[in-house]
Formats: structure tokens, C-alpha cells, sequence
């Protein structure tokens, strides 16, 4: 299946590392985290990528291009400076997209059953599948409700702090969902999330392995630190 990075917002909290650089090429251990990403991608199947870019966009192509060095194919949807935010980013690559696809956070990383996600997803063959992760605030602040294995509550904010599951920064969309999105302005990826909760067709599917993500500095710590065992594992 066809996967959707979004990488081209600013990672304002990772100051000063980002300065100069996209979030995506920050460097763990000998290889930007992108590669990382792409790597484990690969590892699962997953070879036509699109990356959603923007801020210092060209730092990305020049060093992935095509992808054909990395055993994959990269395409690219490019916002430039003039940021769309996670929403508008996937709206605008809308021409490029399968009727099915993989979406990723350009900071995640997860250590997933990608076939049996998307075998589920094929099951109920609804709008939209969430990956889902029992947090408890743990890594981040909980945003997520579920029952009976459907979404129920999706909000960054939870001002509540009642909600105990996270969004673990992977999901299926089918293409047609992307009419919700409004064309050629600013949109958060939460207001369509939540139009699609709304009408009762988001998916949940809830995996125990915890997420890894590198939108923080304490997340891309503890990203270095599996890296670094896992290196040694191998080695």
C-alpha cells in the first residue's frame, strides 16, 4: 500500500537543532531519521512513498531524490514556506494519491504489523482506520477515545485529561475522505479526524507496542536510544 509522510512543518520545540535543517534530517546515529523511517517502511513492504514537504523542503530531495538509492519511490508534494498545515499538506497531494493509503507523521516511528493494520482495515473497508496506543498521558498527553472498536473522541487539547488512548501517528484513509478537507487554505489533520468521528467511521486499532516519535526533545532521546541497542543488536 501506498504511504503519505507529512514532513514539512517548522519542529519549533526541536530549536536550535531544526534552525537550519527539516525535522526529518536530524541525524540519529549515522543516518538522518528519515532514512530510519524510510528504512523500516521498506522492512514492512511499503516501497511508493509521498512525501508531504515544505519548510527547507530541498535539503529533503537532495539528499532521498527518487528514492531508487534507497530501494523505494519517492514522490514529492511540495507547500513550499507557505505552510498548509497537516490537512491542506495531504489536501494537495490529493492528485498523487491511490484511492487507499497509508498516513504517517514525519516524526513517528513505529514498530508495527503494517499487513495486519492493513488487513483490518480491508475487513470493514470503512472512511478511515486510527492506530491507537493505551498511554495513560505516559508519552504524551492521551487524546483519543474508543469503543467497541470505533473512535469516539479525538482532541488534541482534552482539557478533561479523561481520555486514557493516543493517537499513535499512523493511519488508512480512503482517498475520497479528502473532500472534507477544504482546498487551499490552512487545516489541521484533527478537524478532519474529528468530522470523520463524527460520522462514525473511523476505525480504531489498537497495537501494545508503544510509539517513538521525534517532535519533542525527550522523544528523540528515547528514539536514539532504540537506535543505538538496536545497532548494537545487530552488530
Amino acid at each position: 500500500m501506498q504511504i503519505v509522510i507529512l514532513a514539512g512543518g517548522k519542529a519549533t520545540r526541536l530549536k536550535p537543532l531544526t534552525q537550519n535543517i527539516p525535522k526529518s534530517m536530524i541525524r540519529i546515529g549515522d543516518k538522518p531519521f528519515l532514512q530510519h523511517q524510510i528504512e523500516l517502511l521498506k522492512d514492512n513492504g511499503i516501497y511508493d512513498i509521498i512525501l508531504c514537504v515544505g519548510h527547507l523542503s530541498h535539503k529533503i530531495k537532495e539528499y532521498f531524490g527518487d528514492g531508487k538509492r534507497f530501494g523505494v519511490k519517492i514522490r514529492y508534494s511540495d507547500e513550499g514556506e507557505d505552510l498548509l498545515g497537516t490537512g491542506g499538506a495531504l489536501k494537495k497531494a490529493e492528485p498523487m494519491l491511490k484511492d487507499e493509503f497509508f498516513l504517517m507523521y514525519g516524526d513517528s516511528y513505529l514498530l508495527v504489523d503494517y499487513k495486519a493494520i492493513e488487513s483490518y482495515h480491508k475487513k470493514f473497508k470503512k472512511f478511515c482506520l486510527l492506530v491507537v496506543y493505551e498511554n495513560h498521558n505516559l508519552y504524551d498527553k492521551s487524546n483519543v477515545g474508543i469503543k467497541d472498536g470505533w473512535v469516539t473522541v479525538y482532541d488534541k487539547t482534552n482539557r478533561k485529561g479523561d481520555l486514557i488512548h493516543i493517537d499513535a501517528g499512523l493511519s488508512i484513509l480512503k482517498k475520497e475522505v479528502l473532500t472534507l478537507i477544504p482546498s487551499q487554505k490552512p487545516s489541521p489533520l484533527e478537524e478532519l479526524y474529528q468530522k470523520i468521528v463524527a460520522q462514525r467511521k473511523m476505525l480504531a486499532y489498537e497495537v501494545t507496542q508503544r510509539f517513538y516519535e521525534i517532535g519533542s526533545h525527550q522523544g528523540l532521546k528515547e528514539l536514539k536510544n532504540l537506535i543505538e541497542e538496536k545497532t548494537q543488536a545487530v552488530g
